[in-house]
């Protein structure tokens, strides 16, 4: 018997002491699924805001930032499926559900116009001690999957987060911006002259967070800014 079939027998063992369950929905997935089962990818809360320029997301900005474009993915509402999966990007260490959630977006961004003239993908930075600290950046797995998708070369050298913030969760919503404000910083000006830049997040909210890097990568010459997301709240 060789090493390729003691392998199998011992898949075969573990699927069944410690099977894998969907992160959406806790149940049992088939031989045939991986990560997210098919019942809860075919429903999963679309917002389609990306097929609307004045979408509600794309308000939470007006008159703060000029952004081209902005959107999100999914609805997120308190213990629903979406906050599951973001759970298990933010804190479980599943980095593959941020890939998957990255690229099933970039499938639906790549049929719009809007979002077919981006030059990078730049997810939202980490302090490097919350790096170091969670092993990698939530927004960088999304973004990675949008990348592969899209076919868009991602950025994540010259911005970074050089002020350590607290978390933002339960903050209102003058206190997110005044937490987030002046903490980006544009490393190198150059490579992002004239470019149209998307800036990947995992969750809008208050849009405080993006609204600081927008700020400090508009002092960039000629800059273009669009805004997706993978949740927003239900209600804004």
């Amino acid at each position: 018997m060789n090493k390729r079939f003691f392998k199998s027998i011992f898949q075969d063992i573990s699927g069944v002491i410690f099977p894998e369950v969907c992160l959406a929905c806790q149940s049992r997935l088939d031989k045939h699924e991986s990560i997210i089962c098919m019942a809860c990818l075919s429903n999963l809360p679309q917002t389609y805001f990306h097929k609307q320029p004045d979408n509600p997301v794309a308000k939470i900005f007006w008159g703060r930032v000029p952004l081209v474009n902005a959107a999100a993915f999914l609805y997120f509402s308190k213990k629903g499926k979406v906050q599951q999966m973001l759970h298990h990007l933010k804190y479980k260490s599943n980095k593959d559900i941020g890939i998957l959630l990255g690229k099933l977006y970039g499938f639906e961004l790549l049929k719009e116009e809007a979002f077919n003239n981006i030059d990078f993908i730049v997810p939202v930075p980490l302090h490097p001690d919350k790096l170091k600290k969670r092993g990698y950046n939530q927004s960088e797995m999304i973004g990675l999957g949008l990348s592969q998708v899209m076919n868009i070369p991602m950025n994540t050298v010259f911005f970074e987060r050089t002020i350590f913030t607290e978390t933002q969760t339960k903050k209102t919503r003058y206190r997110r911006w005044e937490n987030v404000n002046n903490i980006f910083t544009v490393k190198e000006t150059l490579s992002f002259e004239g470019k149209h830049i998307l800036l990947v997040d995992d969750v809008i909210t208050t849009g405080a967070t993006i609204e600081a890097c927008a700020q400090e990568l508009l002092k960039v010459r000629d800059i273009k800014i669009s805004v997706v997301s993978i949740a927003t709240a239900m209600s804004l």
